[in-house]
């Protein structure tokens, strides 16, 4: 494919996808410069693998698992342990309807914040609304286990919400 087109390709992918790279980023990254170093890592490493993909799964399965282990990728190699996400203006814009629903996210996060790395993917992908076997091959786990798991991490924010 020529240089050219496979860039205009790229960069209308990344058009499109833009609230699902800045959704997964958002879940693992501790703050503003975190979040931007995880968008701005992810985008290059989905430019390094554009050329291969070849459409067997949607193309949004394939930006999310890009974009996961991107970030997993990132806090294994940070090695801390994240506290707090503060929620800034731009990425509760990019998050949060206009109906006033911003500071409801801002707390469902940071809940969603002290849960593990695959507990975080699942929810995430939940709250997207995708079904139980896009989870099962973005995160490489069985339907299941998929759903086991979700179950078990909506039951631990139910307590954690709680508290």
């Amino acid at each position: 494919m020529e240089t050219k087109n496979l860039e205009k390709e790229f960069l209308e992918m990344v058009e499109t996808q833009k609230r699902v790279i800045y959704k997964v980023c958002y879940i693992y990254a501790k703050d503003q410069n975190d979040l931007n170093d995880l968008f701005q890592e992810t985008v290059l490493n989905l430019w390094k693998a554009f050329p291969r993909y070849r459409g067997d799964s949607k193309l949004t399965t394939w930006v999310y698992r890009i974009a996961m282990n991107t970030c997993i990728t990132f806090l294994r190699r940070s090695n801390t342990r994240i506290q707090t996400i503060p929620i800034t203006a731009n990425v509760a814009g990019l998050m949060a309807e206009e109906d006033g629903t911003a500071g409801q996210l801002q707390d469902l996060y940071k809940l969603i914040n002290q849960l593990g790395k695959l507990e975080r993917a699942l929810i995430l992908l939940w709250l997207e609304e995708r079904s139980y076997q896009e989870m099962a091959d973005i995160l490489g786990i069985s339907k299941n286990n998929v759903a086991v798991k979700l179950n078990r991490t909506k039951e631990k924010l139910r307590k954690m919400s709680n508290r």
